[in-house]
């Protein structure tokens, strides 16, 4: 079985990377007239991954392969941080998320999600340190998956702050280990709520500790890829890979259960089932799903000025089919769903808005770049 699981990722991994300009097009192959250009901000990237905005209009980039790097607003690429910890680099593992915090102009704080470990145990992650200039000082751990895992897979890791200060996370199921995403007190397959210190928010839905983790939000998930707030409706959507097929987005609500891998659209990637059952009392219905897979990675909605066309839209990466999808949501409901930027012609790891309220776009290569989209 791992051998069939690592040789899909290298085939997943090989890419192409021609960028030339064609129009969007919806689900019905209808052209759509968006009114974008795409620009290059850098290039020459080994897997960028995550980034995060300065103040000052700098970059900082996540590479996979367990560098940060500040990138100048005029595109140049610094030298690697120094300060930061090690990773562990296998398949999926690697550096994998890095935000600021809120209060940034004060504290100089960031945030960094990784596999940290090694091949017999490993587990997701998250790190504190402050800024100052190239180097991260005073780093600490605030959380580290458990139980750990041997398998360099689904790791989850997508990072966001809510409006309360709380830092939220995605937690994958380790592939080898999916019953532990029911299992709520398992830190496998969740979607965890901490404070700055890595403490358990007193509100969270298990905080006494009797029916789960304290840190545990929400469960029953495989490969969580996306998460982001929209600070308009104050809803959490996250999406997951699903197995072959049956990818998922979600709006993320505490104490619910998720279904993986009760409850599944998918199947396994030998043909069999992993679950009969697609829908159940009690688990949660997703708001839409993808069979066959899109591999989404990356997530963001977008409520900025520069595209009044796009208010409230969500933006989806779709690692497998080299395209954005762009989804319509009204009342909490998927109303439509389109392909968009399949100019670029890479794999998306990673898509958001930045302080400009331009889009920002990562590809997921060895020779990776940082895309803004811009107003034609």
């Amino acid at each position: 079985m791992r051998e069939i699981l690592l040789i899909t990722l290298v085939v997943s991994m090989i890419i192409s990377e021609p960028l030339g300009k064609i129009n969007a097009a919806d689900s019905s192959g209808n052209s759509i007239a968006e009114g974008y250009n795409i620009e290059v901000v850098a290039e020459g990237l080994d897997f960028p991954w995550s980034i995060a905005f300065l103040p000052n209009g700098d970059y900082l980039v996540a590479l996979r392969g367990g560098e940060v790097r500040r990138i100048s607003a005029a595109g140049e690429v610094g030298d690697p941080l120094t300060g930061l910890p090690a990773t562990y680099v296998a398949s999926q593992g690697g550096y994998f998320d890095i935000m600021l915090d809120p209060d940034f102009a004060s504290t100089q704080s960031i945030y960094l999600s990784f596999a940290h470990g090694t091949a017999a145990e490993n587990g997701t992650r998250i790190i504190k340190g402050i800024l100052n200039g190239t180097e991260v000082e005073s780093v600490q751990t605030l959380f580290t998956v458990s139980p750990l895992k041997d398998t360099p897979v689904h790791y989850g890791g997508k990072m966001i702050f809510l409006p309360d200060g709380t830092l939220m996370m995605t937690t994958g199921d380790g592939f080898e280990y999916r019953e532990a995403a029911q299992d709520k007190f398992s830190l496998l397959g969740k979607i965890i709520r901490i404070n700055k210190d890595g403490s358990a928010p007193s509100d969270n839905p298990f905080a006494d500790g009797s029916e789960g983790d304290p840190r545990v939000w929400s469960y029953g998930h495989r490969s969580p890829q996306g998460l982001v707030l929209d600070e308009a409706t104050g809803t959490i959507y996250m999406h997951e890979h699903g197995a072959q097929g049956g990818d998922e987005l979600n709006a993320v609500l505490p104490a619910r259960n998720y279904g993986w891998p009760a409850v599944t659209k998918g199947i396994n990637y030998s043909g069999a089932y992993v679950s009969p059952l697609k829908t159940a009392p009690g688990v949660e219905e997703p708001l839409t799903y993808w069979v066959p897979s899109i591999a989404p990675s990356g997530l963001a909605i977008y409520n900025g000025a520069a595209f009044p066309q796009w208010q409230g839209d969500l933006f989806v990466g779709a690692l497998l089919d080299q395209e954005v999808r762009k989804l319509e949501i009204e009342s909490g409901r998927v109303v439509s769903e389109a392909s968009i930027f399949t100019e670029i012609g890479a794999r998306i790891r990673d898509i958001r808005v930045g302080p400009d309220d331009f889009m920002y776009i990562l590809t997921d290569s060895d020779s990776g770049k940082v895309l803004r989209v811009v107003p034609d």
